[in-house]
C-alpha cells in the first residue's frame, strides 16, 4: 500500500469518526432532554440514568401540565409561547424594515465616513446589555412602556438593528453595482431598485438575518425579566422556563418538557429557513 492510498483510506475513516462525534455531541443533550420529558417522575427516580424508554412507559402528562393554564392547575406555558411569538415576530419585522434600507445606504451611498460607519453600528451592539438595563428601565418607566410587550419589542429592535445592518451591509457589498445601474437606466428610481433588484438578490441573507433576530428575541431573558416580571400574563416563555427551574415543587420531568417546548419552535424555524435559503441560492443559479 503506497502513501497516497493509506492517507485516502485514513481520512475516509476519520471523516465518519468526526461526523459521528459531532452528531453525538450536538444531538445527545436534546435526546436526553426529550427522554426525561416523557418519563413518569416515579420511573425517573428509580432509574435516573436510563437512556431508553419503551413506548409503554411514555407519558404526556408532563406536556399537559406545562401547556395547560394556571386555572387548570398547569404552568400556562401556551400563553407564554404566544407572547414570545408576538414579540419575536414583531422584532423581526421592525428590524428588517429599518435595517434593509439602512444597510443599503451604508453599502451604496457615498458620504463622509461611509466606510467606517458600519463599525460604529457593530460597536453599539458590543456594549454589555447590563450597562443599558438601568437607563432603559428608567426611560421606559417614564414613557409608560414598562410591563408591556410593545416596550420589550422596542428594546429588542434597538438591540438587533446594529448587528443586522452590519451583516446585511457585508452581503449587499457583494452584489454588483452594475445590476442596479442597469435597472436605473431602465427608469427605476432608487427605491424601486432596492425593492425590485437588491432585496430579491439579497433574499438568502435577509432570511438568515431574520432567523438570527428571531432567535435573539425568542431566547432573551434579562430585559424580559426587567420589564415584565410584575405581570405574569405578559411573560415570555424564557421567563416561564426560569420559573419552572427555580420551583422546588416542579418535577424535573415537567422542567424538561418546558425546555422541549421552548426549543422545538427554533428547531422547526431553522429547518424551514434552511430550505428557503437553499431554494433562494439555487433559483439564482438557474437564472444564471
Amino acid at each position: 500500500m503506497n502513501r497516497d492510498t493509506f492517507e485516502t483510506r485514513l481520512f475516509r475513516v476519520l471523516r465518519w469518526v468526526v461526523l459521528a462525534g459531532l452528531a453525538l455531541a450536538t444531538l445527545f443533550p436534546f435526546y436526553y432532554m426529550v427522554v426525561l420529558s416523557i418519563r413518569p417522575i416515579e420511573d425517573l427516580l428509580r432509574d435516573p440514568g436510563a437512556l431508553w424508554v419503551s413506548v409503554s412507559q411514555w407519558t404526556t402528562s408532563t406536556y399537559e401540565e406545562v401547556l395547560s393554564s394556571e386555572d387548570s392547575g398547569g404552568q400556562g406555558m401556551l400563553g407564554l409561547l404566544v407572547n414570545s411569538a408576538l414579540v419575536s415576530l414583531g422584532t423581526v419585522v421592525l428590524t428588517l424594515l429599518v435595517s434593509i434600507p439602512g444597510s443599503y445606504a451604508v453599502a451604496r451611498l457615498r458620504f463622509f465616513g461611509h466606510r467606517q460607519v458600519h463599525f460604529l453600528f457593530l460597536a453599539v451592539y458590543l456594549f454589555p446589555a447590563i450597562l443599558l438595563a438601568v437607563p432603559l428601565f428608567v426611560l421606559f418607566t417614564k414613557l409608560g412602556l414598562r410591563d408591556s410587550l410593545v416596550g420589550l419589542t422596542v428594546v429588542y429592535v434597538a438591540q438587533t438593528i446594529p448587528v443586522s445592518i452590519y451583516m446585511l451591509r457585508n452581503y449587499l457589498s457583494t452584489i454588483p453595482e452594475s445590476v442596479e445601474e442597469a435597472a436605473a437606466i431602465d427608469g427605476c428610481t432608487r427605491g424601486q431598485v432596492l425593492r425590485r433588484v437588491t432585496v430579491p438578490l439579497a433574499a438568502p441573507a435577509i432570511m438568515a438575518n431574520a432567523l438570527y433576530v428571531f432567535m435573539i428575541a425568542w431566547n432573551e431573558f434579562l430585559f424580559a425579566l426587567l420589564f415584565l416580571v410584575a405581570d405574569r400574563e405578559k411573560w415570555t416563555v424564557s421567563l416561564g422556563l426560569a420559573q419552572l427551574s427555580g420551583g422546588i415543587e416542579v418535577p424535573k420531568t415537567v422542567l424538561m418538557a418546558g425546555s422541549v417546548v421552548l426549543t422545538i419552535p427554533i428547531v422547526l424555524l431553522f429547518y424551514a429557513a434552511e430550505r428557503m435559503l437553499t431554494e433562494g441560492l439555487t433559483s439564482g443559479a438557474d437564472k444564471g
